[in-house]
């Protein structure tokens, strides 16, 4: 906690070159959902017959981009790879190309192009033994005495109530060779907020803002459980493992910073802090930190209730029944969008973390292959951005058979993205 204290002191004293632009218009900052225009979407490559779990059936529960990636590929204006994992029982982890995307206007798959594995499945982050499985992923160029990039991931699972358990680790890109260091968990949190609201999803915070808000903490780590046990509304922390160690020792207790969190149905105190519109039965699955030009936003990818929500059964409440949880009368996939200077004033003490409020809310669903119901959990999963070329991906959950298919929407916008991608249309079967 002192770390934290004197982090905030430092901060304050630069707070008049920092906040100079927050006190003003916020909204001219905002990435809206206008920016984005949808370019379609593509498929897994083919599962193969070497093992079941080395499949991406049921699948696509993280993920993240790498600029780097597919160096060989062709021009076609979506260059780089994404990591990400596959069958839901164990999370291997696979490296794909992204071929171009296409907007099938009557949804077959037979329309969309293929990606091509670059990586073959490997266990890296061993999440066997654990029932229903939790993980993130976000590639980082080299930070502090790095002298390579990193995979960075995390874990957890489904009823992970307490004591606190290690929750994160790092990697190297090449799966067959991945010196796996791991072993740490965010430090000073109560045992069901670092349990339930820390390892789920990730993504890299730009290095201007962490520099100027975070101490260099490039690193954005949460997790949303549903009941509201990790919290009423999706949490979300920055840190640095790379600034406790090059790697942090095994047990290492990372500092971090809360940036949103709100209060958690776990144990319920005197306040009750919760995020707009938010129903128990939500489930967001994703996170990425999206920048344009001048314009940014933190947003989160998931599937969003509506009308009623209750424990039971789809039909009513009820204790005693199968196909027991939280549910709500319709499901929506949908992208919600934060204000990255509330972030800021989180950061510096000037906010508490359960203030920001998404400012947007987007649905997704006409663009979704394979929704069926209005009651239909797990519309989509995992997301990811490429920053340099204004591109996000979203993985469908069961879209093609047991495969999940990968959407991709373009930030439409006169902001400074390399030249290449304006020349790119959008392609239509």
């Amino acid at each position: 906690m002192r770390s934290k204290k004197i982090g905030k002191l430092i901060f304050f004293l630069f707070l008049p070159m920092v906040f100079l632009e927050s006190f003003g218009d916020k909204t001219t900052h905002r990435i809206q959902p206008d920016d984005f225009l949808y370019v379609g979407a593509f498929r897994l490559p083919d599962n193969g017959t070497d093992s079941l779990i080395k499949s991406w059936n049921y699948g696509g529960h993280s993920m993240t981009y790498y600029p780097y990636g597919d160096l060989d590929g062709p021009d076609d204006g979506y260059p780089g790879s994404i990591f990400a994992t596959g069958h839901a029982w164990e999370h291997q982890i696979s490296e794909i190309d992204i071929p171009v995307p296409v907007v099938s206007e009557t949804k077959q798959l037979a329309d969309l192009n293929t990606a091509i594995t670059l990586q073959s499945f490997h266990d890296i982050i061993d999440v066997s033994k654990l029932e229903i499985p939790r993980t993130g992923l976000a590639y980082l160029p080299p930070q502090g005495s790095q002298r390579t990039p990193k995979l960075y991931f995390c874990w957890g699972f489904h009823m992970q109530d307490g004591p606190p358990d290690f929750t994160h680790g790092w990697c190297e890109l090449d799966l067959s060779n991945p010196k796996i260091q791991r072993g740490w968990y965010l430090a000073g949190l109560p045992s069901h907020i670092q349990n339930m609201s820390t390892n789920d999803y990730m993504c890299g915070i730009p290095s201007d803002w962490a520099d100027a808000n975070t101490l260099g903490m490039r690193l954005a780590t949460g997790r949303f459980r549903d009941g509201g046990w990790s919290g009423q509304g999706p949490a979300l922390f920055a840190i640095g493992p790379w600034n406790q160690g090059n790697p942090p020792p095994f047990g290492a207790a990372l500092q971090n910073l809360p940036l949103i969190l709100y209060s958690s149905t776990y144990i319920y105190g005197s306040d009750n802090h919760i995020m707009d519109k938010y129903h128990h039965s939500d489930e967001w699955s994703g996170v990425a930190w999206i920048t344009a030009g001048s314009k940014s936003a933190v947003i989160f990818i998931g599937t969003k209730g509506f009308g009623d929500c209750w424990y039971g059964n789809p039909d009513g409440p009820c204790m005693d029944c199968e196909n027991r949880g939280w549910w709500s009368d319709e499901f929506r996939g949908q992208i919600i969008f934060y204000d990255t200077y509330e972030l800021a004033e989180v950061a510096a003490g000037l906010k508490e973390p359960w203030e920001p409020q998404p400012y947007a809310f987007m649905d997704i669903d006409h663009h979704l292959f394979n929704v069926t119901s209005i009651q239909q959990k797990h519309h989509v999963n995992a997301c990811c951005f490429d920053f340099m070329h204004g591109l996000l991906y979203v993985f469908e959950h069961r879209a093609d058979g047991d495969k999940p298919i990968i959407h991709v929407w373009r930030l439409n916008s006169d902001s400074d993205f390399p030249p290449e991608r304006s020349k790119k249309g959008v392609i239509r079967r």
